[in-house]
């Protein structure tokens, strides 16, 4: 970390001498070399995080999880909505893109992808378990429109809800 932040405040400090320098038909070349310099070494350590926390905090995942399944237990969908990346990135003290990525790195799937799966793992159960409408079942998992759920359905699924009920059915 230490090293990290004597790089970085070495490529600062390069650009701000050529700054502070008369300008030449060197100048604007050299400041975007150092200023390119400094973005590489920005990824750099991005990526290094996500491997030492591969590494030591794959707890973020079983969290993640956790949360995503008592947001549609506690009957939040119905009152809020569909989830979000920010919600659950806010309530593991997280930036959205950092837990977007962090998630992605874990596991190769997205965080929206993630509560695409749950949302549709949730719909099945309750079409093969109840005789909700696809209305109600739409409404409880937090969709505003059921035309929503039967076109995710659709698109993840193959088939639609009722047709899906109806396979189920046989």
């Amino acid at each position: 970390m230490e090293s990290e932040q004597k790089i970085f405040k070495g490529c600062l400090e390069r650009i701000r001498e050529e700054l502070l320098h008369p300008n030449d038909k060197y100048s604007k070349r050299l400041i975007a070399h150092n200023i390119g310099l400094l973005l590489e070494y920005c990824m750099r350590f991005y990526e290094r995080q996500f491997k030492s926390c591969l590494k030591t905090d794959n707890n973020i995942l079983c969290k993640f999880e956790n949360l995503l399944n008592d947001y549609f237990l506690s009957g939040q969908s119905c009152q809020y909505g569909l989830p979000t990346v920010r919600y659950f990135a806010g309530n593991l003290n997280l930036a959205s893109n950092y837990f977007s990525d962090l998630i992605k790195k874990i596991t190769g799937n997205t965080v929206r992808e993630h509560i695409r799966d749950k949302i549709l793992e949730l719909a099945k159960d309750e079409l093969a378990s109840t005789d909700k409408s696809i209305a109600e079942i739409a409404y409880q998992l937090g969709f505003q429109y059921p035309q929503h759920l039967c076109r995710v359905f659709k698109k993840n699924v193959g088939c639609t809800p009722k047709e899906y009920r109806e396979f189920r059915s046989f």
